[in-house]
């Protein structure tokens, strides 16, 4: 009985958020009773562009329209947690000690929310924010300001994970056939201390570009691609699959666009004026060739036969 051998040949060795970003602003008030400070609040807002598929922001996926956030946000002193000046509501206790050794003590604030759309709004709570929190800085009118000012730099300094590019097959693939690529990372939240004040920062990968080694990149996209089961590898493209139309060895790397946000002492998440481009380090991908011939015998039959492994080629 005959039966069809198949041999793999490896062959040769080749192979943004528009944020207009609104600063932060104080009204001067008349000053709180025992703590020190003015009655002042901060106001943050920001506008940034919205990929349609993935839902985040981003510096420039080729959308022309903006979707602003319809909000504008307040950090109201403690005092005034009402939101009014009545003196009748008192004030709620909470203690802001120094963080260090003979430093400043911090100002309690409420973080509140209201529409832009209108005038003189009624701001209520933010809900996000259940409670009161503080502000550390000598002058906390100034401190979202100043946070403002660096947090892109502050951003780009974070240890953020690239992840990685799976490929399948790995390490080596057919030429002809769809290899299916993706990646693994995903969004990543960090604490750090920035101008006195605890600021949580979050990188949310946004957009991907495929290097695959032979000249043809995908991307970028915001398609994170995924794992296929081994059935389907050689008969099913995905959004991030690619075809080597040559056999050879190719380095393949990926691209990750990361966006962010940050937070200030569990205020509002504010998008930041810019993105993070992280690139994985490259992997090998090994194109090889198939050649297709009748044979007498199974290389369990007759370990001689060709295409069975360790044969030379005749």
């Amino acid at each position: 009985m005959s039966s069809l051998s198949v041999r793999f040949v490896a062959v040769g060795a080749l192979f943004a958020l528009t944020i207009p970003f609104s600063w932060p602003s104080w009204a001067a008030t008349k000053p709180s009773p025992g703590t020190g400070f003015s009655d002042r609040s901060i106001s943050v807002g920001a506008e940034f562009i919205i990929d349609p598929v993935t839902g985040v922001p981003s510096t420039d996926l080729g959308q022309d329209v903006a979707a602003e956030d319809p909000n504008q946000y307040m950090a109201d002193v403690h005092c005034r947690s009402g939101g009014t000046d009545t003196p009748d509501r008192g004030c709620l206790t909470m203690e802001c000690p120094a963080k260090t050794p003979g430093g400043e003590e911090g100002t309690p604030v409420i973080w509140r929310q209201a529409p832009k759309s209108i005038t003189n709004p009624t701001w209520t709570d933010y809900p996000a924010v259940s409670g009161p929190t503080c502000l550390y800085d000598p002058e906390p009118e100034n401190v979202l300001a100043n946070i403002a000012a660096r947090i892109l730099n502050d951003f780009r300094q974070l240890p953020v994970n690239p992840g990685s590019l799976e490929a399948q097959p790995f390490p080596h693939t057919l030429k002809g056939g769809p290899t299916n690529f993706y990646a693994t990372t995903g969004e990543q939240g960090f604490d750090v201390t920035i101008l006195g004040q605890t600021v949580h920062l979050t990188a949310t990968p946004a957009n991907y570009t495929y290097t695959f080694g032979d000249g043809t990149p995908l991307g970028p996209t915001p398609a994170a691609g995924y794992s296929i089961p081994e059935t389907e590898w050689l008969n099913n493209e995905t959004r991030t699959s690619h075809t080597y139309t040559d056999t050879g060895n190719y380095q393949a790397s990926l691209t990750t666009n990361f966006t962010g946000t940050y937070s200030v002492n569990n205020g509002p998440p504010l998008p930041i004026n810019g993105t993070l481009d992280i690139t994985t380090p490259a992997k090998t991908i090994h194109v090889w060739k198939t050649e297709k011939a009748l044979v007498a015998d199974t290389c369990q039959e007759n370990p001689n036969s060709w295409g069975c492994p360790g044969v030379e080629d005749r």
